[in-house]
């Protein structure tokens, strides 16, 4: 569940859904796919994950035809106004920053923590030299804090950055940095969580509502029926569910 920080508003340009004309459309559901579990590239080179899963599941239901795009995350916002792709599916917490330039369905997580990730369990988590992904709120939790920030472009960049001792750890959501500690024995999760953001939800234009309508329903239903909570408990095993 990242979380990203608009330092600009964009304008947002007139892409038009064009739902209503009776002609069918190609939805394209952008995702950055190397935020793994919530979405990746997998060995066929596909987009997997909760997301695309879910994604799969909300576009059978809204009865649309969709198709899978990757963008990176520091333009990810811009290229959806800018009307390269439709939706952003991508981890992305629903916050009042993102809300000025762009609207949000409903959300499909719950709020879910950040964790701090270090290589030795006495790192000054207040005061030290902390990583975070650029863009992100766990960026903007650090730089209010009396931490130092350093930026990356990707979230494996972060991690990297604790190994090679360019910082003392990582903050980013406790769901990617968890399969890392259990994978690699110099590292570990340190301190208390952090709950940022008010949980995830689907990206769409402003200009967009009759698609944001479509998705709105299609997540509700999954909510109704508990297949929602079923692709949580499988994908985000330990997070909160509906």
């Amino acid at each position: 569940m990242k979380h990203i920080i608009l330092t600009t508003a964009a304008l947002a340009l007139s892409a038009g859904m064009a739902l209503a004309d009776g002609h069918a459309k190609t939805i394209r559901m952008g995702t950055e796919g190397a935020y793994p579990p919530y979405n990746f590239i997998n060995d066929a080179g596909e987009v997997d994950g909760f997301e695309r899963e879910l994604g799969d599941e909300l576009c059978a239901r809204a009865e649309l035809t969709c198709e899978w795009v990757t963008n990176e995350w520091d333009s990810i916002i811009p290229n959806l106004v800018s009307g390269n792709y439709d939706t952003i599916i991508a981890g992305m917490s629903i916050t009042d920053e993102r809300d000025e330039v762009i609207d949000f369905t409903q959300n499909y997580t719950q709020p879910d923590p950040s964790a701090y990730l270090a290589a030795s369990a006495d790192v000054d988590l207040e005061g030290g030299v902390i990583a975070a992904q650029t863009n992100t709120i766990q960026a903007s939790h650090i730089a209010a804090s009396g931490a130092t920030l350093v930026e990356f472009a990707t979230p494996e960049e972060t991690v990297a950055a604790v190994k090679n001792g360019e910082a003392d750890a990582v903050l980013a959501d406790k769901a990617f940095l968890e399969p890392i500690a259990e994978a690699e024995a110099d590292l570990s999760l340190v301190g208390e969580d952090v709950l940022l953001g008010g949980g995830i939800g689907i990206g769409v234009r402003e200009s967009d509502g009759e698609l944001k309508e479509k998705f709105d329903a299609a997540i509700q239903s999954m909510k109704d029926d508990g297949s929602l909570n079923a692709l949580i408990e499988k994908h985000l095993p330990g997070s909160a569910t509906f």
